[in-house]
């Protein structure tokens, strides 16, 4: 787009543009999202930025009506397979935090200023900044629905000092933290302060547009493993839980089934939506990393409008977008445990489970195990193509982070004894939420590009291909 048809997206308040762009008004010295309900800014005042991060890199601090920082993250990012993009995944997932911006660096296969070079070029800002864009919204959601003592908040949200987290909130929000928390609203899913660490985070998973959340749940049902996931409640006002391990600590997360313009209905044409979720985290600095995995695993990022306009004019296709708009392609919670339970199966999976898989310390109901790690798996069970499968992961010959290389994680997946096409391009899809994988054996029209998992969704949901 250019800028003045993003000025046209910001005038109209279009909320498909959520997350794609920011603008910020010069005259207040805010940034906001273009669906902004406030009067419409003068185009000569207006500027526009690809990221939240290069906004407040220039002085803007977030609009405190349309909060900025909680749109939908940009679909571009999951279709682009290059170095920007392969780093805004590795961001999200908080290996900055975690690794620094060298971590970050290493795992893209490029110097550090490389990397800081092509991130400023083209998005305005580098892997600090966009850490730093990152950890503030952190810091808001934990300020605004937990109890706990600002200076736990602070680290948890994964700053280095309290002064830096103090000076961070002041200039994104230009409130003090003691402020920002006073602001939470009252009433409804936003109680303010209601969380603790026993009742977990309450959390609204932001999506864009139209959102078929009955076939998502639909397809975690078909797969749940006993021990680690269950999908409770009537359709349509199901419960999604499972176990995650995570850098600090492990985790276990619940999601809602939405009605209403969420789920089975359609919303109109420039809404969007979210999923709502609790987080229950025995370290809070995974706060970040669940909430993306969870994002990846629900497909919340993506851009529905584009896929349904491109998919939607094909003949054979039309009549099952207009059928379920807004469908879309889940990813995975555990790159590495979708890619063992894409070899083995579901059953296979639960006798994994139960043989190796690690008790949490506190079960939650049916929730009483981790799926075992690739190192376990490989050295207890070293036969086979699972045991090839479970050791390159360990080695690392298979890398599934999101920052890997998608062409060279299939090269090397389709190397080992045993793994067929169909299983990699599971993997392909699932584990590294490549958006654009065709079904291994049949010949589909380069029209379908760059969405070719979401037809493969489509076809397969309507019962028309089996995958």
């Amino acid at each position: 787009m250019d800028e003045d048809s993003r000025y046209e997206a910001v005038r109209s308040r279009d909320a498909r543009f959520d997350g794609a762009f920011f603008f910020a008004v010069e005259t207040t010295g805010i940034y906001c999202r273009p669906s902004c309900p406030a009067v419409t800014p003068k185009r000569r005042n207006v500027r526009f930025f690809a990221t939240a991060a290069a906004a407040q890199g220039s002085g803007f601090r977030a609009c405190r009506r349309c909060r900025p920082d909680a749109v939908p993250g940009s679909a571009e990012w999951n279709v682009r397979a290059d170095v920007v993009g392969r780093a805004m995944r590795l961001i999200g997932d908080g290996v900055v935090d975690r690794e620094g911006v060298a971590g970050l660096a290493a795992r893209l296969g490029y110097s550090a200023r490389q990397v800081q070079r092509q991130l400023t070029a083209e998005l305005g800002a580098g892997p600090v900044a966009l850490a730093r864009a990152q950890r503030a919204h952190t810091a808001r959601v934990l300020l605004q629905t937990t109890e706990l003592p600002v200076t736990e908040i602070a680290f948890a949200a994964g700053f280095a000092s309290v002064r830096q987290f103090n000076d961070t909130v002041r200039a994104v929000y230009a409130a003090t933290p003691s402020e920002l928390r006073a602001a939470a609203p009252r009433g409804g899913h936003g109680s303010r302060r209601t969380a603790t660490p026993s009742a977990g985070i309450p959390l609204r998973l932001a999506h864009r547009g139209p959102y078929q959340a009955g076939a998502v749940f639909d397809l975690l049902a078909h797969e749940a493993v006993p021990g680690i996931e269950e999908v409770t409640g009537p359709p349509g006002r199901r419960t999604y839980r499972r176990t995650l391990r995570l850098p600090h600590g492990t985790g276990i997360v619940a999601v809602a089934e939405r009605l209403g313009g969420v789920g089975r209905q359609a919303p109109s044409a420039h809404s969007g939506g979210w999923l709502d979720a609790r987080l229950h985290l025995t370290d809070l600095r995974d706060l970040t990393t669940a909430v993306q995995r969870l994002r990846r695993l629900f497909d919340l990022d993506a851009d529905p409008y584009a896929v349904d306009e491109r998919l939607g004019a094909d003949p054979r296709l039309a009549p099952l977008v207009a059928a379920r708009p807004g469908l879309r392609s889940p990813g995975a919670a555990d790159a590495e445990e979708l890619a063992v339970r894409a070899l083995t199966g579901r059953a296979r999976a639960e006798q994994l489970v139960r043989r190796y898989g690690k008790a949490l310390d506190a079960p939650c109901g049916n929730l009483t195990h981790l799926f075992p790690e690739a190192a376990v798996l490989a050295e207890a069970e070293p036969h086979g193509t699972p045991g090839a499968l479970t050791a390159a992961l360990a080695d690392g010959v298979v890398r599934l982070d999101p920052g890997a290389d998608r062409d060279h994680a299939q090269g090397a997946l389709l190397a080992l004894p045993g793994l067929d096409a169909r299983t990699a391009a599971v993997i392909r899809i699932r584990a590294l939420g490549d958006p654009d994988v065709p079904p291994p054996g049949v010949d589909v029209p380069d029209s379908w590009r760059p969405w070719r998992s979401y037809a493969l969704r489509h076809l397969h949901t309507a019962g028309e291909l089996e995958f």
